[in-house]
């Protein structure tokens, strides 16, 4: 298990106080995160632009020191033992970052291979396998400059991979990619957590595959935890309402002002637009309304063309949680 606690990263930058003169000031980037992965599990860190998320990826992964706070990965000491932690651990970053695009996949794979010790015939069959697992057999050998983003992408997960990590950080892996791509790399990264036991960090702007592939999700701002709980009960937390989309055929002006006073008396909230298709209405009330709605309904015998229950997402909770806080 990968275990943080009490985590907190300052950052002094100086600034300008006169012509010559400078400040310091000190910034916190992270202030007391507790945050644990577990094998086979896969764990979601949420936040805004600034909220912390990159400083906390970089030191959970070794690359930046703490300035006070414990990590442990198996009950091994990150701070004592940095080198015997790095061998359990990799990252994956969106984009088309951390490969070398001259080299060809089977190059950068040997390459990274022997930045962790592998040698001879271990490395040879390791790096057979990841281009095959990822589907680049045949395009091994070509450089990866000439190589899609889809494939690029793939090439960094076999990059990730290539130490057989306990312990996986993916930074944005979907970032760009087209729709079949992305499905197919958030279909690895569910077999990387579920059948190979990794534990796996993600974040992602992507929210629906938040919500898809976590577990857990921690929610942070400037450094502090919000929230930590599972994605399911994040949305029932935050959002309250119930939402229904329905057209109808086209209403007169004394079916609307009946309609419309009929939702407000039971604390229904609606939203009026015509379409060519018809009358168009949004509804929200802190309960399921469908049943109310469709007897109202049958008195006034409105045709009804189309009624769609939504179910609030991560997204929606994500959005009125920053609007509480006005971080947006």
């Amino acid at each position: 298990m990968l275990e943080a606690k009490k985590l907190v990263k300052y950052y002094t930058m100086k600034e300008k106080s006169g012509w010559f003169a400078r400040k310091k000031q000190q910034i916190k980037a992270v202030n007391g995160l507790d945050l644990t992965i577990k094998r086979g599990e896969i764990v979601g860190l949420l936040g805004v632009n600034g909220a912390g998320k990159t400083t906390t990826i970089k030191m959970l992964s070794t690359l930046l020191a703490p300035t006070s706070g414990t990590l442990s990965i198996d009950g091994i000491d990150a701070l004592q033992q940095p080198e015997a932690i790095k061998r359990r651990i990799n990252m994956i970053a969106g984009g088309e970052r951390m490969l070398y695009w001259r080299l060809s996949a089977r190059e950068n794979l040997m390459y990274f291979g022997r930045l962790y010790g592998l040698r001879g015939s271990a490395l040879k069959n390791q790096c057979d396998e990841l281009i095959k697992k990822v589907g680049l057999a045949e395009s091994a050998d070509r450089p990866v400059e000439r190589y899609s983003k889809g494939m690029k992408q793939r090439l960094q997960i076999a990059r990730g991979l290539i130490n057989d990590p306990d312990y996986l950080f993916l930074d944005e892996p979907t970032l760009g990619l087209d729709a079949p791509v992305a499905r197919q790399l958030r279909g690895m990264v569910k077999d990387l957590a579920k059948k190979k036991n990794k534990g796996i960090l993600l974040t992602s702007h992507y929210l629906e595959e938040v919500e898809e592939l976590c577990d857990h999700v921690y929610i942070i701002e400037k450094g502090h935890l919000l929230l930590h709980d599972t994605p399911t009960r994040i949305i029932q937390t935050i959002v309250k309402d119930r939402i229904l989309l329905v057209v109808m055929d086209r209403l007169t002006q004394e079916d609307w002002t009946w309609l419309r006073q009929e939702l407000d008396n039971r604390g229904i909230h609606t939203q009026k637009n015509e379409t060519d298709e018809g009358t168009q209405l949004d509804m929200t009330a802190p309960f399921d309304l469908t049943a109310q709605f469709i007897a109202l309904t049958h008195q006034r015998n409105f045709h009804l063309l189309r009624l769609e229950s939504k179910k609030p997402n991560l997204e929606d909770a994500i959005i009125r949680l920053a609007e509480e806080r006005e971080l947006l």
